[in-house]
Order: C-alpha cells, then structure tokens, then sequence
C-alpha cells in the first residue's frame, strides 16, 4: 500500500509530464509548442469574493515558440520538468538555489539569473496546480517555529514522529519544515493562534507564559514569513477553526506582512487558497498604540511616507480601520517596533497590552 507522500509524487510527475505530452500533441498537429498563463501583475489581481483571497483575473499571456526568447523559454521548462522528474523518482530534493546552479551544464537552457529560474518554477505550479514542495523544491530559507498545545504528525525520511509543540520541544519550539504537506495536524488544546513577525517578541511570550496562560499557539512569522509558515496559518485555520491573529511592528513594511498572511502575494496569487488565511486580524503595534502608549519611536523616512500612501490605495488596507490608522501614522510622522512595549516593563506586553487588545477583538474574554 502506498503511503500519502508516495501518492503525492505520484500525481506531482504527473501534472508536470502533462506539460510536456501537451507540447508533444501540438507538434504531432503541426503547430508550434505554447503555454498560456495569467498575467503576474497588480493589475490581474482580483479579490475573489467567494474565497476572500485575492487572485489573478481573467488577464492571460500566450507563450508560443515562434521567437528565440520563447522558445528557450519552453526549452528551459522542459529541462526543468525533466530535472524534478528524476528527483521525484530518485526521492531527492533541492533547493531554489541549488536548481539555478545544476543549469550551468544545460547549455543554451541555462538560467541567466535566479530570478528567472524562480520565475519560470511559479510558471509550473500555475500550469500544474501543485505547489513548488510537490516538486520536492524548497526555498533557501526554512521556516520558523511554534510554540504550544499542539499536536502533530511528521512523516520524514526515517519514519513517522508524533511531537507535541510544547512538551517534545526546546525553547525555539518546533522548527516548520518547508513542505508542511509531510506535517499531519492530530489536535490542539488552543483557543487561538497568534502569528509573530520578531524573534524577540516571539521568546518573550514563550518566556511569559503566554501561551499556558492563554491557551495560545505561537508561531513565529521570522519577518517576512516563508510560504511554509503561511500554509500552516491556513491549516490551524481551516481543520480546526481556531482565529488568526498576526503580531507585527508599527510600520508599513510590517503592514504588509499582515497583509501577506490575510490575503497572499501578487507572486503567489495563484496558491491563495493554500497560503492566505483572510480571517486573521491584525493585533498591532497599530498606529493609535504609539500615540496612546507614548511608545518610544522613530521618525518615518521617505520610503516609508511613501510605502503608506501606495498602502492608502491599497484594496488590502482598504477597509475604514486602516485608512483611519494610514492617515494617523502619516500625521504623526513615526513607527514604533513591538519590543518598544518593554519601556513598561517586560511584563506589560502580556499582562496588560495583549489581553486588553484580543479582549477587544472578541478573540478572549478577561
């Protein structure tokens, strides 16, 4: 009997020789290969009101080898295609980066840049459905880790493990690996999860107790997070219903993690439905809390005035709380990062700020 990863690699060498039997019926007819795409721009995305998460639209791009450049551009998918076809069969694996460098023997199909290797590997999930772990292709980065009444199944090479987040971990809790398809999710004992752009703040709610007190999984998103650690916001999400809610600095570039986590990536629209988690909410550091708290802060640059006025006309920040936070920031002309909370103390984020906040937000009751 076959296990559910073995099916898996069955189906991801599948989809991807469909590419490449398509090619073969177009050259049996007479015609030249092709591929047809959506459109990876901000202008082909499209909130989907059925799915809250924002997809590409109905905007296509039509690839036919009829030039130099679109040809080697096939010529490369198909070396791509064959690569992953004996990794899946040989049961290896590799990294974005390490995929960039195996080309440099492929002649005239070598990748100028990794860019464009990256590039052309989105191409194949979108043609084939999957996500780039089926192909048994990882990103350079791992993932972060969670800390808390969590208990899961991770099948690896040398066997199944159950570990439970809290009692089977060290203090950095369990490390998300980058296929979190390899990861059975068994039960919790939490009420909600709360996602953390810092490290620091991340070991100081382990170090408080936050978790035990609250019945909280933490996770930590480790800044901008790996796709890995959105598909198991997803996951916690949708198997057992527990809220989301996401932890970040006061600046625009935190925002826009929020933003990542709730409705997904102009690079990844095509996974949304995998990666985006649209009921989390955003639990700080806001705008008002600088203000309110007096929290020390900086001053905001040009880049970052300017990241929030492209925010303002933003339809992921469209909704009448965060055009009313935007408009605070830019009138006080400051950002303030979670640590900053310590200046009342290093309990006062979890005894006072947190509680106070998810009461608030109908995720707790005091």
């Amino acid at each position: 009997m076959m296990t559910a990863k073995e099916e898996r690699d069955i189906q991801a060498l599948k989809q991807l020789l469909a590419i490449a039997d398509g090619w073969y019926r177009q050259m049996s007819e007479g015609s030249l290969p092709s591929i047809s795409l959506p459109t990876r721009t901000k202008q082909n995305i499209e909130f989907d009101e059925q799915s809250e998460v924002w997809k590409y639209g109905d905007r296509e791009s039509h690839r036919i080898a009829n030039t130099e450049r679109s040809a080697l551009h096939l010529l490369k998918m198909a070396f791509v295609i064959w690569f992953i076809k004996q990794q899946l069969r040989e049961d290896r694996s590799s990294t974005l980066r390490e995929l960039y460098y195996i080309t440099e023997g492929w002649k005239r199909a070598k990748f100028e840049t990794q860019d464009e290797s990256n590039y052309l590997v989105e191409d194949l999930e979108i043609l084939s459905g999957l996500q780039r772990e089926a192909f048994h292709l990882r990103p350079e980065e791992d993932g972060a880790g969670v800390y808390g009444p969590l208990r899961l199944k991770e099948f690896t090479r040398r066997g199944e493990r159950v570990i439970h987040c809290q009692q089977d971990v060290g203090e950095a809790g369990y490390q998300i690996p980058s296929n979190m398809e390899n990861v059975e999710l068994l039960d919790h004992d939490a009420g909600f999860v709360i996602a953390i752009e810092t490290g620091g703040m991340y070991a100081r709610l382990i170090e408080n107790g936050f978790d035990d007190e609250w019945g909280t999984i933490l996770v930590h998103l480790k800044g901008q997070p790996a796709r890995s650690t959105r598909r198991l916001l997803n996951r916690l999400n949708s198997q057992f219903g527990l809220p989301v809610v996401v932890f970040t600095d006061g600046d625009p570039w935190s925002y826009r993690i929020y933003a990542s986590v709730a409705y997904g990536a102009i690079k990844s629209a095509h996974m949304s439905e995998l990666l985006a988690t649209p009921q989390a909410k955003f639990v700080g550091v806001q705008p008002s809390d600088i203000r309110d708290y007096d929290l020390p802060s900086d001053r905001l640059s040009a880049k970052d005035v300017d990241a929030l006025k492209a925010e303002k006309t933003d339809p992921r920040f469209s909704s009448e709380y965060w055009q009313r936070q935007i408009s605070l920031q830019l009138e006080l002309g400051l950002k303030s990062e979670q640590q900053a909370f310590a200046a009342r103390g290093l309990d006062f984020v979890t005894k006072e700020y947190l509680p106070a906040r998810l009461a608030e937000m109908n995720v707790i009751r005091r």
